[in-house]
């Protein structure tokens, strides 16, 4: 018997419940992974509440880093021992261990913690496709903004664009996390999120940013409009206070023939080639230590609930991981 974080109605962070279950033998094409330790994403709550359907009951979370411990008939390039991380499986990541399709495997190298990989997995390759594949045109010297800079995802985008010589001027909610992004490479931090475009545009010569990063959505979206620079781009890649209104193509061309993108990180990983190529340059990143992923809150994973308590607080200061 394996232990589980499972939920058998939406709700609040009180419908996570812990329990025993039944992992089973692999079936063809499937592994059984025993868990080291367990991502904990701001996504998972969007499960909890219903706002991403899921069949009930369910497991919860879709991030972990382990051992492989058995394999099913037909599975080639995996075995017994191997070290392997994962993100965007389905649901049930919140587990001591578990079987899944080995499609969703990612071998880590022997230089990465268990828990590492576990708290920057998704973040770390939702990072790798914002910088590397969604604006490929963007080079050393240009200004993007990021709200969010000192989340999970944000220290992150901070210190891959400092490598790639990418400006970047962050918002946070707080002075702390001001200085924890300015210590991670933000540039330029805004506190708060008053008046963030004219402030953006002081910084920018009246310009704006080339791209505009906003994983919060609602309570931030027109801001980060107005903050982007004609014929740039802003990228919605997450919607931490609630979905974003509907898009006016119409006021895009007002604003300066502004293109506006809502991506899936699970696009840019379906390919098994392009998958291997980012995660190849984020773990060279990270083993190298010139991309440092701190674990700033950590959760026994039988208190899950009160993990995603924090998580919807924001109180979180960059990543977070679920301990076994």
């Amino acid at each position: 018997m394996a232990g589980a974080i499972v939920f058998e109605r939406t709700g609040g962070p009180e419908v996570l419940e812990w329990t025993d279950v039944h992992v089973g033998e692999p079936e063809p094409g499937m592994v059984r992974v025993r868990h080291d330790a367990v991502g904990l994403n701001f996504a998972d709550t969007y499960f909890r509440t219903g706002l991403y359907p899921a069949p009930l009951p369910s497991g919860m979370g879709v991030e972990a880093a382990g051992v492989v411990e058995e394999v099913g008939p037909g599975v080639t390039g995996f075995a017994p021992g191997v070290r392997v991380t994962y993100t965007g499986s389905p649901l049930g990541a919140y587990s001591t261990e578990r079987v899944m399709p080995v499609d969703s495997l990612i071998h880590l190298p022997d230089a990465i913690p268990g828990e590492t990989a576990a708290a920057m997995t998704m973040r770390g390759l939702t990072s790798a496709y914002l910088l590397r594949r969604i604006a490929p045109d963007l080079t050393a010297g240009d200004t993007v903004l990021l709200q969010a800079a000192a989340g999970g995802v944000g220290l992150i985008v901070c210190q891959w664009a400092r490598l790639l010589g990418i400006r970047v001027i962050g918002v946070v909610s707080t002075q702390e996390k001001a200085e924890v992004a300015r210590a991670h490479g933000a540039a330029e931090v805004i506190v708060g999120r008053d008046d963030t475009a004219r402030r953006v545009r002081d910084l920018t010569d009246g310009n704006g940013a080339k791209v505009v990063y906003d994983s919060v959505g609602a309570a931030t979206y027109a801001a980060s409009l107005d903050s982007v620079a004609p014929r740039g781009l802003l990228v919605c890649f997450g919607t931490a206070s609630g979905p974003i209104p509907p898009i006016d193509a119409v006021q895009l061309a007002m604003k300066g023939s502004i293109k506006v993108t809502r991506p899936a990180l699970a696009d840019y990983i379906r390919d098994p080639a392009e998958r291997a190529e980012l995660a190849g340059e984020l773990f060279g990143h990270v083993a190298a230590g010139d991309i440092r992923i701190e674990i700033n809150q950590r959760y026994p994973l039988r208190e899950a609930a009160r993990a995603h308590v924090a998580l919807e607080s924001g109180a979180s200061v960059g990543s977070s991981v679920l301990t076994l």
